[in-house]
């Protein structure tokens, strides 16, 4: 049963910006939704 919890992360798509598409590098305790220069703007 493991396998199949660690296969379903490993195989979820890249984050991307709600705003402009781009792909996230993601941190584990990151829960952002936009990439820095988006942030950036607000």
């Amino acid at each position: 049963m493991i396998e199949n919890v660690v296969e379903f992360f490993r195989n979820l798509p890249p984050k991307k910006c709600t705003e402009c598409g781009e792909t996230l590098s993601e941190q584990h305790e990151c829960y952002g939704t936009e990439c820095e220069k988006c942030a950036a703007i607000k």
